[in-house]
């Protein structure tokens, strides 16, 4: 699950904090590095529960109706269509999503507001109303109504990323990748396989893992030769004066270009300068993208650089 768009990204804010804080331990940062990308898999698997708890809070609705004192005909027999989705049913059983609930002890319980308001907007659309409407459901259906559900109301929550951002500052900047993960899990889900389903994994292979590991260690280590690299493409400003925030991703670029000769360099180049856009000054884009392709150039010429 954990690609190497949110490598680089994890990567650029701990070497961020490593200067930032000025510890100097190597060692300590690397695991500050791993502790967040895991926090990042615990995000994936608890968007996943959101699902099941908006399901379990329209069945209590459901049960709080029919225990009324005079309950309508509709309360006593209602449209049970939603609460028995069977994507949901096999989403709620899955052994690893049990498991993480197990092991880490995270529930909705103590969100019901959210869910309620979240509840509420669902159950006011028309993807629902014509999801309900529908005189039978088949597992398609049921699995599409939630992908359509995610799309709307899940992503882009301003309530949702606020409620998170109290729960784990890790999490500040993972939803919106970590919502793609959902979105695939989601269209993967297998009805047969049941309970068996397997969830994305925390690292696609080893290679990525080792990716993260290597990629961090050499940003850090060669730092020095990184910003004499910097520093000599950028003449006319005083290193100082340029955003540090520019510097660390200018130096993981560089740890990326020069570390892994099977990554090619446009993608690495348009990586970090996305990375820019979003993380840095107005400017900071066109910069990173003039700094770097200056010094793509530079070593080539030297023969230090030759994919």
């Amino acid at each position: 699950m954990i690609n190497r768009v949110l490598i680089r990204l994890k990567i650029i804010q701990i070497v961020y904090a490593y200067y930032q804080n000025g510890s100097g331990n190597l060692d300590s940062a690397e695991k500050e590095l791993f502790f967040s990308l895991s926090k990042a898999y615990d995000l994936y698997n608890y968007l996943l529960m959101l699902m099941v708890a908006v399901t379990n809070y329209a069945q209590k609705r459901i049960d709080l109706a029919k225990s009324k004192l005079a309950p309508t005909k509709e309360e006593l027999a209602p449209n049970m269509k939603f609460v028995e989705n069977k994507f949901v049913a096999q989403l709620e059983v899955n052994h690893q999503l049990v498991d993480f609930v197990t092991n880490q002890k995270k529930t909705w319980d103590n969100n019901q507001e959210f869910i309620k308001e979240l509840y509420d907007k669902i159950i006011a659309s028309n993807i629902y109303k014509d999801y309900m409407a529908l005189p039978d459901s088949s597992y398609s259906d049921d699995k599409e109504l939630w992908r359509k559900l995610y799309k709307n109301f899940i992503l882009n929550n301003e309530s949702l990323e606020q409620l998170l951002e109290d729960q784990s500052l890790y999490w500040n900047d993972d939803k919106e990748i970590v919502d793609t993960f959902v979105m695939k899990t989601i269209k993967k889900f297998d009805e047969k396989l049941g309970a068996t389903q397997p969830l994305l994994p925390e690292f696609k292979d080893d290679e990525d893992k080792e990716f993260a590991r290597r990629l961090f260690r050499r940003t850090i280590l060669n730092s020095d030769y990184y910003r004499h690299l910097i520093g000599e493409n950028t003449k006319n400003w005083d290193l100082d004066r340029i955003a540090f925030m520019d510097v660390v991703i200018m130096q993981c670029a560089l740890a990326e270009i020069l570390s892994f000769p099977n990554i090619p360099i446009n993608v690495s180049l348009n990586e970090y300068v996305e990375i820019a856009k979003m993380y840095s000054t107005v400017k900071s884009g066109s910069f990173i993208n003039g700094t770097l392709d200056g010094i793509v150039k530079l070593l080539k010429e030297e023969g230090k650089l030759t994919k």
